[in-house]
């Protein structure tokens, strides 16, 4: 009998979670969640209004009022009907995310969001915390980690294709805070859970950890037979 299934890839800024995650969503037929995504989302709204990242109360009020939806393509978010996919990308919003991610009252009403959509459907969901505090009974944990260096130069990358261009030290920089700021923040820091398996993908091409991934959740699943409702 087939069930839902939930894999959560966890792991810091640039570790390669979000291609990873859609990659093995498409190939097991489950929905990809990219809460980072979310996060960003809040945060341009936010930056868009001129609320500051410490105003703790009118942020979880404009989070509870957000209309956030995952659109058919990949990694296509629209925040109140309108597509900000590209919008979020930026190291601006980038910044304001991981302060914004800080505050319990902001992270309690999106788990509620990324925890009914599960509810429906198997997902791949990624993030900094979906094995640790969002779904702490998921079937597969993965924690995807990467060298600073890598991660920084990955991110030049991508930034790169949507024609923004940054100084590599300051996003170095830029990627260390946010490390500090999501591993020692109150609400939910990064971490890797328990029972996650570790992989380091600073030498290894995105095909190769998407086959690892994949034979993880072989292992771990009836029969050795992926089931996806």
């Amino acid at each position: 009998m087939s069930k839902r299934l939930i894999v959560a890839i966890d792991g810091p800024a640039g570790a390669g979670k979000s291609t990873l995650a859609r990659r093995v969503a498409e190939r097991i037929g489950a929905v990809y969640i990219d809460t980072g995504a979310m996060y960003r989302a809040i945060a341009l709204w936010a930056i868009r209004q001129g609320i500051p990242c410490d105003d703790h109360h009118r942020l979880e009020s404009l989070t509870n009022h957000a209309r956030i939806e995952f659109l058919p393509g990949h990694g296509r978010i629209a925040l109140n009907g309108e597509d900000v996919s590209s919008a979020i990308r930026t190291p601006e919003v980038a910044t304001a995310a991981s302060q914004v991610a800080a505050i319990s009252g902001v992270r309690k009403a999106l788990v509620t969001i990324q925890r009914e959509i599960a509810t429906h459907a198997s997902v791949v969901m990624e993030g900094r915390d979906i094995g640790s505090v969002v779904f702490p009974d998921a079937d597969i944990k993965i924690y995807l980690d990467a060298s600073t260096d890598i991660r920084a130069r990955r991110r030049a990358a991508e930034l790169a294709e949507k024609q923004i261009q940054v100084d590599f030290n300051d996003l170095r920089q830029q990627i260390e805070e946010r490390d500090s700021r999501d591993r020692n923040r109150a609400a939910s820091p990064l971490l890797q859970a328990a029972d996650a398996t570790y992989l380091d993908s600073s030498n290894l091409s995105p095909e190769d950890v998407e086959e690892e991934i994949l034979r993880i959740i072989r292992s771990k699943t009836s029969n050795g037979k992926v089931l996806v409702s």
